[in-house]
């Protein structure tokens, strides 16, 4: 943590200003310390870098374990790509002008794939996320100047109303248990004028109900039973490519068609261990950004990824 981000910061419950005490940094970082606020004697621990307003991941924490293990599997400059790049632009519709100079909001960090891309293209990125893959973020992206962690709860963050004039959450608020409620809480931290923009799994396709299925089971076993069974997700790349019984196999048993075996492993982990996995329609998620007050919004090619301004 920085001490620029005491700035930004605010007690979730009752959002007075914290107070720093027993810190202990490492170079511009305070590493250890204790975040108190004074109106309702709250205190919130800094472990590690980062500020934790949670105890623990609860719902999400298959996440946490997910980016222990995959933490630098889609980070460009770790993979030597711009794919996660090229996704930011083609899930935002943003450009680089539309970050420079920007305090952005990123809902649910991971291990900082986009926070990546936000720093590199000259934003000042605040990364949330409610499980554990905050360490991994830091561990990826954590140090540079213009980023930030904190570990806190989407629907109680340590913002006032109006912090951010950048905001996005991608792939993230449909693990929510209430992904509407989730949008609104993000959108409440974008001040007037101020862009939003989302992507979250439809409600399209015959491979859903199929994936919905399996996932009855999968959410029941351990992680690490899910994570060496998604591992068959690596040579089942070659006769998915068939082009009639691959067709056949996916609909019955989807597991992500990524190139990259590591990536088809992370995704298709992904896929079926979290606990909430809702699959959304364009006119409610076009509803959410309507009744929270934004206009402009657009519709982007990929489903579903929406933006708007804050009117």
């Amino acid at each position: 943590m920085k001490s620029r981000a005491t700035e930004f910061l605010v007690c979730p419950r009752c959002t007075g200003q914290l107070d720093l005490a027993e810190a202990t940094t490492n170079g511009t970082e305070i590493m250890d310390g204790m975040l108190t606020c004074p109106p309702c004697d709250a205190r919130y621990p800094i472990r590690g870098g980062v500020p934790r307003f949670v105890q623990n991941g609860r719902y999400a924490e298959s996440f946490g374990y997910e980016w222990s293990l995959f933490k630098a599997v889609q980070l460009d400059a770790a993979n030597r790509t711009s794919e996660s790049e090229d996704a930011f632009r083609e899930q935002t519709g943003w450009t680089r002008p539309d970050i420079e100079g920007a305090l952005v909001l990123d809902a649910g960090v991971g291990a900082g794939r986009y926070a990546d891309v936000v720093s590199h293209w000259g934003g000042e990125v605040v990364g949330v996320d409610l499980t554990s893959a905050v360490d991994s973020a830091f561990e990826n992206v954590g140090r540079r100047e213009r980023v930030h962690l904190v570990q806190a709860d989407l629907f109680a963050m340590p913002f006032r109303p109006g912090t951010f004039q950048v905001a996005f959450s991608i792939g993230v608020l449909h693990h929510t248990p209430d992904p509407a409620l989730a949008f609104n809480k993000v959108a409440q931290t974008i001040r007037r004028g101020g862009q939003m923009a989302i992507y979250v799994y439809p409600a399209i396709g015959l491979a859903r109900h199929s994936s919905d299925v399996i996932r009855r089971v999968a959410t029941r076993l351990p992680l690490p039973v899910m994570y060496w069974m998604s591992a068959l997700a690596i040579p089942l790349y070659y006769p998915y490519r068939l082009p009639v019984l691959g067709r056949v196999l996916q609909t019955l048993l989807p597991v992500s068609p990524h190139p990259n075996w590591r990536w088809r492993w992370l995704n298709t982990f992904d896929w079926y261990t979290p606990k909430y996995q809702f699959k959304l329609t364009y006119p409610e998620v076009f509803r959410w950004f309507k009744t929270a007050g934004f206009v402009d919004i657009d519709v982007l090619e990929i489903a579903i990824c929406m933006r708007g301004v804050k009117a």
